[in-house]
């Protein structure tokens, strides 16, 4: 059969073991295994719909070789023993059913280890106390901790348990395992200066520097024999001033180069969370982020092996990479957890059917939490257990369902009533579907909110929903229809502050302008410094219109920390493009050509010519709207969803729908 991908889809072989294709899934940390770091039977399911939906590798992150010593997340999987074999090789088999290669991303953390998980202090290639557990310490109440510095003896007996663990891979039928030797984890805290301050013949020189790394390569290889695939995870550039920059990463390549069969290269640290977003990319950064390095590694060694990962968002983008010769393999993560069928549907031409990945961090900030894996825009990831199969059962009753909203909750509510077998009619009130996103994607350099809008009302489209544009729900119209169930997924106003002039015409909600429903002036403020009001500005500005930024909070902390890189990196473009940003700053007055503010500290009155005022302090949930329409069905049959409920996100809107319409 002739595919559209002819590069992406073609087989290899490597030491015997058949690829069938050159589509990796990159390592995720799903916190699914058991208590004592054993895979059960939803770690199992939580995988399968990888294997099942056409990748040739699954590689699990951060599969520790030793738990004792090496741990920095809940649940992680533990390859200290040789218990660890029987529970693997239902993994194993599982993706053999699937023609699927399973691989675990063979890791020691080192330094990043939380002492308070171990009861003692981390082991590092040097003492140090780190970013991490400097942040940890101040959380407990208690002094930061050293790491301590790794004796001869020690580091022996970890060389043996890096071979060890991939023994046991193999044992369990794996044909491949990853050594992770990059984001700063133990294997490159001997590598690179910026952690190895050592004396012996462990540190100093680069081939010094290297030693541990080919001590571990070799005993790997002794262990696990010629017809077994070792694949190499690297930084290409460590990104922090005084890490391991990428010409010294090509000279470390050469050293090693004989030892692996696949290089995997990525960027960045895990533990310094400046350098965090180099191998985790957000929204507001390009896409496939980390292929030069990947092609100029190739270009350099053409006979290694190399595969590609950061951002690479499609199968489309993975043709384009293989087939100009940037890398042998690509590796993605977020993109198949959004979608674990993308790589079939691609085959099979089902291109527009793709759910997209929007980049949020939404899955990796619930391990935090900590949660189980999950996904803003795939419902099923965190929902596994109940739908092992990626599917919603039939109804045993076909219901008629009421849909009122158009946004994300209420389209994958109508998408998952309508798998069900209900029939269901979806109300909006406005002329197209999309909701909040409509103005989320807004911005041009939004481009995976686009993609998700476009398939959102692509699939709604598709479902076989009655969809009623241009029409409010009532509950004098619903009452008419006589529905057995309800979804409410109607939203959020924007808040409107209690200042005079505030209902002046001048004065809009800010994604209104984004999405060009109202006109802006040459000189606009924005009330109101979060990532909808940051996101407006930059717009403007880009357009070449005079915007300032008005913010009650004396600092944009509280947004940073929760938005896992986004928030920086717009925090960084407003520096660049030099758009003023007043906080302590609270509006007071909106005047036809001006706004007055009041400077909270100095209690300074403030005044900012402005044609133009933008609303953007926050949402507030339709409540009544809300308590008005859920009297048309009965009172055990609605279901309240998304910023309806509480403003949040797109995620608890997606997620919260879906669970909702599972279950009518």
């Amino acid at each position: 059969m002739s595919t559209n991908y002819p590069n992406v889809f073609q087989s290899i072989r490597i030491r015997g073991v058949d690829f069938k294709n050159r589509i990796e899934m990159a390592p995720p940390s799903p916190n699914r295994a058991d208590k004592d770091g054993r895979v059960c039977r939803e770690f199992v399911d939580w995988f399968r719909p990888m294997a099942k939906g056409g990748a040739a590798t699954i590689h699990v992150g951060n599969s520790v070789i030793d738990s004792s010593e090496s741990s920095d997340e809940e649940r992680q999987l533990d390859m200290g023993n040789d218990g660890a074999i029987l529970p693997l090789s239902t993994f194993v088999e599982m993706c053999e059913s699937y023609g699927c290669q399973a691989s675990l991303e063979i890791n020691h953390c080192g330094r990043d280890t939380n002492p308070s998980r171990i009861g003692r202090p981390a082991i590092s290639a040097s003492s140090m106390v780190t970013p991490m557990e400097n942040m940890r310490a101040a959380m407990e109440g208690r002094e930061p901790i050293p790491t301590e510095e790794m004796s001869h003896e020690k580091i022996k007996e970890t060389v043996d348990k890096y071979a060890m663990a991939a023994y046991r891979c193999k044992k369990a039928g794996m044909k491949i395992s990853m050594i992770h030797g990059g984001h700063g984890n133990l294997i490159s805290q001997f590598a690179s200066r910026l952690y190895n301050k050592r004396t012996d013949e462990y540190g100093g020189s680069l081939e010094n520097r290297a030693r541990f790394c080919i001590e571990v390569l070799d005993a790997v290889r002794e262990k696990v024999g010629e017809n077994f695939v070792i694949e190499f995870r690297i930084s290409a550039d460590e990104i922090h001033p005084d890490g391991m920059h990428f010409e010294e990463t090509l000279q470390f390549i050469d050293i090693i180069k004989d030892k692996i069969d696949i290089l995997h290269v990525s960027a960045g640290l895990h533990g310094d969370f400046a350098y965090f977003r180099n191998w985790w990319q957000n929204a507001m950064m390009d896409r496939m982020y980390n292929v030069h390095y990947a092609e100029k590694i190739k270009k350099r060694f053409p006979d290694l092996l190399v595969a590609t990962v950061g951002s690479i968002m499609s199968i489309k983008d993975a043709e384009e990479i293989i087939a100009t010769g940037k890398a042998d393999f690509v590796a993605m993560c977020r993109p198949l957890i959004a979608d674990p069928d993308m790589p079939r549907k691609y085959a099979l031409g089902q291109e527009e059917d793709h759910r997209p990945c929007i980049r949020c961090q939404y899955c990796g900030m619930r391990l935090t939490k900590p949660r189980v894996i999950g996904c803003a825009v795939n419902p099923y990831s965190a929902n596994i257990d109940a739908y092992p199969d990626g599917k919603v059962p039939l109804a045993e009753q076909k219901k008629k369902v009421a849909v009122i909203g158009g946004g994300p909750g209420g389209i994958q509510a109508a998408i998952t009533l309508r798998e069900r077998g209900h029939d269901v009619t979806l109300y909006e009130k406005g002329n197209r579907l999309g909701g909040n996103v409509i103005g989320a994607a807004a911005p041009s350099f939004k481009i995976d909110m686009k993609d998700y809008l476009d398939y959102l009302v692509l699939q709604a489209n598709k479902s076989g929903a009655t969809i009623l544009l241009n029409t409010e729900a009532t509950k004098e119209l619903l009452d008419q229809e006589n529905f057995d169930a309800m979804v409410v997924a109607v939203g959020a106003d924007p808040f409107v502050p209690k200042v005079n002039g505030v209902d002046k015409p001048h004065v809009h909600w800010a994604p209104d302008a984004d999405v060009g429903l109202v006109e802006v002036g040459n000189k606009s403020v924005i009330v109101g410094g979060g990532a909808i009001g940051i996101e407006t500005a930059i717009g403007l500005k880009e357009e070449g219109k005079e915007v300032e930024i008005v913010e009650m909070a004396p600092d944009f902390n509280h947004l940073a920390q929760n938005s896992s890189g986004t928030m920086q990196d717009l925090l960084e473009k407003i520096d660049t493009l030099k758009i003023p940003v007043h906080l302590n700053c609270r509006l007071m007055e909106v005047k036809d050509d001006e706004v007055i503010c009041v400077d909270t500290k100095s209690q300074e009155q403030i005044s900012l010519p402005a044609d133009t005022v933008l609303l953007a302090a926050g949402m507030v949930p339709r409540h009544a709207m809300v308590d008005d329409l859920r009297q048309s069905v009965p009172a055990t049959e609605v279901y309240i969803v998304g910023d309806a409920v509480d403003v949040a996100t797109i995620a608890e809107a997606v997620n919260g729908a879906f669970k909702a319409a599972a279950q009518i």
